[in-house]
This record gives C-alpha cells, structure tokens and sequence, in this order.
C-alpha cells in the first residue's frame, strides 16, 4: 500500500476513535495542554501558515508530518478541508512516523 494512502487511512481510524483533533482553533488548544503527540499539516498550505505551526511543534518538541492537500485530509477525516491535524494517541503517532 501507498505510504500516503497508509497514514490517510490510519487518520480515518483515528477520526472514528477519537484520538485526533483537526481544524486550526481545536490544534492550538490542545497544543497548549500538551496533549498532542503528532502534528500533520497539508501541503498546500500556505509557507508562513507552516512555519507558524513547525515553530509551535518545535517549541514543544512535537513531530511534524507534512502530507496531502487539505482537501484529501478533509476526506480522510470525513470532514470539510483541513489544515492541520494534532494526534492525541502516542502509540497511533508512533506507529504513523515509525511506518510512514
């Protein structure tokens, strides 16, 4: 299987059993109480957006995962596009940098 298509699918089961949160607003809180284990931001979003959230991930020693356009997050999530998703699972992100 694709490694994109992989980690797509692992985020759909992690949507289904709540272990991630997504949407910028939602990220930020949750980064703040250092409850994210992986960030992952869509490629398509714009160089300064990045950077803002591969500084915020840094600050706090949080692995970043740059994959697919906000739309095909959005998919993978069953949701409207998305920016930005936090992992809220240490073991799923694990797994995800460890095979992704």
């Amino acid at each position: 299987m694709d490694k994109h298509l992989w980690i797509k699918t692992m985020l759909g089961f992690a949507q289904k059993s709540k272990k991630i949160v997504s949407g910028e607003t939602a990220v930020k809180a949750c980064l703040k109480k250092e409850k994210i284990y992986l960030l992952i931001i869509a490629e398509d979003l714009s160089d300064s957006r990045k950077k803002h959230w591969e500084y915020l991930a840094q600050d706090l020693g949080i692995p970043v995962y740059t994959i697919g356009s906000k739309l095909e997050l959005g998919i993978a999530l069953g949701q409207s596009p998305r920016s930005v998703i936090g992992l809220t699972d240490r073991d799923l992100a694990r797994t995800i940098l460890t095979r992704g």
